[in-house]
């Protein structure tokens, strides 16, 4: 935790806003990463609140001087945890240049605390706008083998958590797993993904850490369907709940509203419900739940057409309202540790980010300062 912060106030940063890696040129071929999606969005119906403009401008989020200029943004306004979306396509790690550039550059680094969320889900052209309304397409499966996950773990070992700015829970690094579908087909089953997370853990031992925090991402509570795999699991069935505690997570929080609620309403409406699903991880869930807050919800920016769905009434007052609840939470479970999670620090092409725009300015991290600095 922060000196400076009695709540660890983490966001969530999608590393995509830069040209750096050569391989985003198939999404976004004017090299600038997908503020190109952000800089030709349009309006799509007369009340829509696009297009919007980065008070900032289209920086290139991997170029130290500009992560330096967010950190203390950041860590003015609350915010003093980045946790960075980490993917891995095609044998090899995809866009870690806002991470490995950016912030682990930054001269001011140290004012924050970072860890990763490993976002294993498949690749579709939902990042190429001229593609993405054909969702099925598959472009990279975010599922790994046994092979390919020790290489991952290897990698994250040496290179991320032995960072003493890597953030920790109980002295160990903090490792967060999107998409648990994804985790245990590739592995092959449940207990083949349980003997995997365990030769994990031995590893970050082995290396001389004191073990791993493994974090959920969780999205609704449903039955997975375990159809696609071989052996025993084939056609099982296992509630997320079930999943949670058979392959040994130690806490759980969410990364969008939109992954376990109704989002096309207002937003104090959707806020209500997000509570009740907090009342529910309390009374159904054994390890820790740490609150989590969306600012909002509209991905049109990457489509041509109209998408449906879209958050309304997310004031930054609104906003402020949400992190309260969160503050609260965090307040009654002294217990565990005071983190809170947002969506996000820089979420443009879905409408969901902290960062200062043309139409709110510095309101939604004023909100977070208000709410956790003051």
């Amino acid at each position: 935790m922060s000196t400076k912060n009695k709540y660890d106030v983490a966001a969530y940063v999608w590393p995509a806003y830069t040209g750096d890696e050569k391989r985003t040129r198939m999404f976004w071929a004017e090299g600038i990463g997908e503020w190109q999606s952000v800089k030709n969005a349009v309006k799509k119906f007369p009340e829509h609140s696009w297009p919007r403009k980065p008070l900032w401008g289209y920086v290139n989020e991997a170029d130290p001087y500009v992560m330096e200029m967010q950190i203390e943004a950041a860590t003015d306004h609350g915010v003093n945890v980045f946790i960075y979306d980490w993917y891995w396509y095609d044998r090899r790690p995809f866009l870690e240049n806002c991470l490995n550039d950016g912030f682990l550059k930054a001269k001011n680094n140290g004012k924050m605390k970072f860890y990763l969320m490993w976002a294993n889900h498949t690749a579709n052209n939902t990042w190429d706008i001229r593609n993405s309304w054909e969702q099925d397409n598959i472009i990279w499966d975010g599922a790994v083998d046994r092979k390919e996950f020790e290489i991952i773990a290897k990698r994250v070992i040496e290179k991320y958590f032995k960072s003493p700015l890597y953030y920790q829970i109980d002295g160990k690094p903090v490792f967060m797993i999107y998409d648990i579908d994804n985790l245990i087909r590739g592995l092959d089953g449940i207990d083949n993904t349980v003997s995997a997370l365990d030769w994990f853990r031995n590893e970050c031992v082995k290396s001389g850490l004191n073990g791993l925090h493994l974090q959920l991402t969780k999205w609704g509570d449903y039955a997975h369907n375990l159809s696609d795999l071989s052996g025993f699991d084939r056609g099982r069935t296992e509630t997320t709940q079930e999943l949670f505690d058979k392959l040994g997570f130690d806490s759980f929080t969410n990364y969008q509203f939109v992954h376990f609620v109704n989002i096309d309403r207002d937003y104090n409406e959707i806020v209500a419900d997000v509570l009740r699903h907090w009342e529910i991880n309390e009374k159904t869930y054994k390890k820790p739940y740490f609150p989590h807050v969306s600012i909002g919800w509209d991905n049109n920016p990457r489509f041509y057409e109209f998408k449906p769905g879209i958050v309304k009434n997310n004031t930054p007052e609104n906003f402020a309202k949400a992190l309260g609840h969160a503050k609260k939470y965090a307040d009654i479970h002294p217990v565990q540790p005071p983190l809170i999670t947002i969506n996000s620090w820089n979420e443009w092409t879905e409408t969901s980010y902290l960062l200062p725009d043309d139409l709110y300015g510095y309101g939604y991290l004023e909100a977070v300062k208000k709410v956790f600095l003051t």
